[in-house]
């Protein structure tokens, strides 16, 4: 899913008695709030402030500051509407582009920002190679032409690391080749007859639902939707998807044999104490029979809603027990979508692209997908350039130790992405 330095909103045009000069002056506020000379209170209203306390926001700008240099103030506001501007930020090293929202009342608080990407000024790979081995844990990251070439920049790229959603690829590329086959159709119908946990929407939705392979795909890729992406699973097939594997030239396919559905990780990671540690072991310890075996004995499990945001939303949790799959690998399995004739899953890819207009710009097509859990983090993109060429920005982050920092790992992924655009 696309990340959001600061609060999530939804940006709607309402009829508003604002002006140009209010959205002007909340631009320069919002610079002066991060700069520490204005009140966060008065410039951000409390729909705002409930959802991210001044804390937790001079936080995010003190590491945006790491990063990129000082707060230097407002490049430009690019108005929408009465109440809605994007605006970019100059630090010291870089520009953050973003969009606010105003209140549709006096005096016109802010009641949405968000940051959509960070361009750095002076960047280079060296410098990026160097903050992604600063990190904690074990880290990859792998910025190449697609179709020959040496890489633009690639650290632990063979290293097969926790993927989160970014497995996600592997379905959406069986499904795609099993549509070319003619055994399926993008429009073909079926009922939802599975049900995992969010993230997604269609885990709430009636059983038997009626839904297109195009929608639920969309749903897997854009909103990383959970059921949507075992109902996927249950259409083509585990051991179609596991063949994918294979054919993506993955370097080690039995890390991901057999290719879990996100409900058997959900549950087998939510156990109770005991019985996680022994499901786990066992199935570290088991060949693919065995975990085949452990996998189907959890098909009748159930689990609340609030055990599996209790595993997930504290520390790591055997994060060796994913789906694993080096830099390289992802690499591998976007070539074959590139490849694909029929555009459809790489149009499904470009929903939602997770970078700013700004940098999408530099490229006449993105396509994305990111996973994450405690402990885990990918981001990976899709690209192609003015002039054709197919090139892919992968990054993969795991720490067994500790929760890992989004918002740095998302700076460092929008800065390889900026690489692979400035070649």
């Amino acid at each position: 899913m696309m990340f959001r330095v600061l609060a999530p909103l939804a940006l709607i045009a309402t009829p508003v008695a604002a002006h140009a000069q209010d959205v002007n002056q909340r631009a320069a506020d919002i610079a002066a709030v991060m700069q520490g000379d204005a009140s966060y209170a008065e410039v951000f209203d409390a729909a705002f402030t409930s959802q991210i306390a001044e804390p937790q926001f001079r936080a995010l700008v003190d590491q945006l500051e790491s990063q990129h240099g000082a707060l230097v103030g407002v490049e430009s506001i690019e108005p929408i509407s009465a109440t809605i501007a994007n605006v970019s930020l100059r630090f010291e090293r870089a520009i953050a582009a973003g969009v606010f929202q105003l209140a549709t009342d006096p005096p016109y608080r802010v009641v949405g920002y968000r940051i959509t990407g960070v361009t750095q000024t002076d960047d280079s790979a060296e410098a990026l190679l160097a903050d992604v081995q600063a990190l904690p844990g074990a880290a990859s990251i792998l910025v190449t032409p697609l179709n020959g070439g040496p890489p633009l920049l690639s650290y632990n790229a063979d290293r097969p690391l926790g993927l989160g959603s970014t497995f996600k690829l592997y379905v959406l590329s069986a499904l795609a080749r099993q549509i070319a086959d003619g055994q399926h159709s993008w429009d073909e119908v079926v009922p939802l007859t599975v049900r995992s946990y969010p993230s997604g929407v269609t885990q709430s939705w009636p059983q038997g639902a009626p839904v297109t392979l195009h929608t639920l795909a969309t749903l897997m890729i854009s909103i990383s939707d959970n059921t949507a992406t075992d109902q996927l699973i249950a259409v083509v097939g585990r051991e179609a998807v596991e063949a994918e594997v294979v054919a993506s030239g993955h370097a080690d396919p039995a890390l991901l044999s057999p290719f879990m559905t996100t409900r058997e990780l959900f549950v087998m990671k939510s156990a109770s104490a005991q019985d996680r540690v022994d499901l786990i072991a066992n199935y570290r310890a088991g060949d693919a029979a065995t975990r085949r075996q452990i996998l189907a004995g959890l098909a009748g499990t159930q689990r609340d809603l609030a055990a599996i945001e209790a595993a997930f939303s504290g520390n790591p949790v055997a994060i060796d027990v994913e789906w694993l799959a080096s830099g390289q690998d992802v690499t591998n399995v976007m070539r074959r979508l590139a490849a694909l004739d029929d555009p459809t899953a790489r149009e499904i890819m470009a929903v939602n692209p997770a970078v700013s207009p700004a940098i999408a710009s530099d490229f006449s097509y993105v396509g994305y997908k990111g996973g994450s859990e405690p402990g885990v983090l990918n981001m990976s993109w899709l690209l192609q350039d003015r002039d054709g060429a197919w090139k892919v920005a992968t990054l993969g982050w795991n720490n067994p130790d500790a929760t890992v920092d989004l918002p740095a790992f998302n700076a460092l992924a929008l800065r390889a992405v900026a690489l692979a655009g400035g070649e």
